[in-house]
């Protein structure tokens, strides 16, 4: 474990220093973010909107006992702002990018396409890893903060046309509640779950077992290991996050105006 750890670290410092040293060439770096990030975002929408609108019917009836209802917009938002919406969205991706990297690095792997490319003088790294990695870094934050939008709009109409809660109190409540930081909050988490994704797939699909057996494994570990990992990090970085927001920004205006 400790070897592997290793090793997967000298991969991603590899392809940092490619990263910042030279870009990769621009159709191929367009390729991949349009596969990222154009390619994932309708179902990144229907997810959002879904998990705002199972969060008002989750919360309604609790809510109510307590006559509280109004109160959802403020809940549901900071939710989807914090947590919901970039966590679900990076695992959500993590299994449709991140295995789809694996698998195609992988059967690369096998049918000797990276030695070929190593033998003609170019850099596996820098050609097939950096593009993907860059990919991974912009979009995935760029599709988190679309699964936050949709998932505030779809609480919101649960809540407003089918639960009966006043637009204005829903509106203001969501105002007082959710702060500038909270959307800081979820995109800084978006771009550490975009790198983990990104080197932990491309690790995968690089160091593929023979065959197509170890192809496919190739996918799946890829995506249970990019899974771990966001999980791990979630809380991590909360507790960095949370740690910054009281020593430094101890007060935020917000999101929406006074």
């Amino acid at each position: 474990m400790i070897e592997g750890l290793g090793d997967l670290t000298l991969f991603a410092w590899s392809a940092f220093l490619w990263m910042v040293s030279r870009m990769p060439r621009r159709d191929t770096l367009i390729n991949n973010m349009y596969a990222i990030g154009v390619q994932s975002l309708p179902v990144v929408a229907i997810i959002g909107a879904f998990t705002g609108m199972v969060l008002a019917v989750q919360s309604y009836t609790q809510f109510r006992n307590f006559g509280l209802e109004t109160q959802l917009g403020g809940v549901i938002n900071k939710s989807m702002f914090r947590e919901l919406g970039p966590v679900l969205a990076a695992t959500m991706l993590a299994g449709r990018v991140g295995s789809a990297m694996a698998a195609e690095l992988g059967t690369m792997r096998v049918t000797e396409q990276i030695d070929a490319l190593s033998a003609m003088g170019a850099n596996p790294i820098h050609y097939l890893v950096v593009p993907r990695f860059i990919g991974c870094l912009t979009m995935i934050p760029i599709l988190t903060i679309m699964a936050m939008f949709m998932g505030v709009i779809g609480g919101a109409y649960y809540c407003i046309q089918f639960l009966g809660i006043d637009y204005h109190y829903y509106r203001t409540n969501s105002q007082r509640f959710v702060e500038n930081w909270d959307l800081f909050y979820g995109v800084a988490k978006s771009v550490v779950f975009g790198a983990v994704i990104g080197i932990i797939s491309c690790y995968r699909g690089f160091n593929c077992l023979p065959g197509a057996e170890g192809v496919g494994r190739a996918a799946t570990t890829a995506f249970v290991y990019s899974f771990v990992s966001i999980i791990i990090l979630d809380l991590l970085v909360s507790i960095v996050l949370d740690q910054i927001y009281l020593s430094i920004w101890p007060v935020a205006p917000s999101l929406f105006g006074a």
